[in-house]
Order: C-alpha cells, then structure tokens, then sequence
C-alpha cells in the first residue's frame, strides 16, 4: 500500500470515528462505534469502514443499517474536512475482531482455570 493511501486512510478513519461520535444523530447508531479501518482502493473511489461495537446480534443489524443511511451524510462532511478531488464511496463492514479476542482470552482464562501453574521444584 502507497504511503498516500496510508495517510488518507488514517485520516479518514480519524475524521469519521469523530463524526459519528459528534454529528450523526440517527438513534440507531450506538454512541460507542469504533471505526477499526479505513480500506481504500488503488484509484481512491472507493472506502470499506470497518466498525465494531459490542452489541447483540440484532443491534449490529440495526447499527448496520443506519450508517448505511448516514453513508452521504458523511461523504459530505468528509468533503468539507478533507481536501480530496473526490471523497469515495464508503460502505460499512462489521469487523468482528474485538468479539473473537474476546472470545480467545475466554478460552484461555478457562484453560489456566482448568489447569493450574506447576510450582517449579527444585
């Protein structure tokens, strides 16, 4: 990945994490979303939003919906913070890596659980 590409994903996953923090006002849109990634394309057009939060499965459907809906909402505020030719399209993915690190430390807890330490003898 060009260090271009680099810079204006960061920026844009900076600038979106605080636009839905601040300035999306859609009730089904949790307050506690966290924009994970910003994946561009080679040619800028198009933007994947990777976002997670822990909620059910139900909520991330809903969740799901409204930033879709607030999808040119934000390409227009993005216009008026970034200076780009053209602002790309964004779609929103759920990135479901904070549940399966979750999932894992569960597991690992469990294990130690089961099998305690061995005092070292000497």
């Amino acid at each position: 990945m060009s260090h271009r590409i680099e810079r204006v994903s960061s920026l844009m996953r900076h600038e979106i994490s605080g636009l839905l923090q601040s300035e999306v006002k859609d009730p089904r849109i949790n307050q506690l979303v966290v924009v994970t990634e910003v994946s561009l394309s080679a040619d800028l057009k198009y933007a994947k939003v990777f976002v997670s939060c822990m909620v059910g499965e139900e909520e991330k459907k809903t969740m799901m919906s409204g930033l879709g809906a607030a999808s040119n909402f934000l390409r227009n505020q993005l216009a008026k913070r970034i200076r780009l030719r053209r602002i790309p399209e964004l779609s929103f993915e759920w990135d479901d890596s904070i549940e399966r690190g979750d999932h894992l430390l569960q597991l690992m807890d469990k294990i130690s659980a089961e099998h305690p330490p061995e005092e070292p003898s000497d």
